[in-house]
């Protein structure tokens, strides 16, 4: 059974090694959150040259992207957050696991991985989907 995360990683361009290394990770070494075994997917950049984002410009940041199927995901934010990341304070962290609707961010202060938004609401408040979806 395949249980997948989305996952995007925003950091500053002199990171680009960091951000490599732990895509290099997640493909080979990551644990997996019920199973045996190690690896659970890859980033890739979506940004540069040869993206196509709306607009008519370039995108001006650097963002990796991936989907990661069975990842421990509290394994892979403490493997973030033990990165030597050359400018910490612009690493972003966006996670989506199966199930959810919406992206959680985490972001580097002060050597700790925090997430800032959302903090609420969770998808289990009963005011969070409004009308019958049925």
């Amino acid at each position: 059974m395949s249980w997948v995360a989305n996952v995007m990683v925003s950091v500053d361009a002199v990171d680009r090694p960091n951000v490599e290394a732990l895509s290099e990770w997640l493909r080979a070494e990551a644990p997996r959150r019920d199973r045996p075994g190690k690896g659970c997917g890859f980033l890739t950049e979506t940004t540069g040259q040869d993206s196509l984002w709306g607009g008519g410009k370039f995108p001006e940041c650097t963002v990796w992207a991936g989907v990661l199927n069975n990842a421990d995901l509290p394994a892979v934010l403490d493997r973030v957050q033990g990165i030597a990341w050359r400018c910490p304070n612009a690493v972003q962290v966006f996670l989506m696991d199966q199930e959810e609707s919406f992206f959680r961010v985490w972001m580097l202060r002060d050597g700790t991985l925090q997430q800032y938004a959302p903090t609420r609401p969770d998808e289990e408040d009963e005011d969070f989907f409004p009308g019958d979806y049925g």
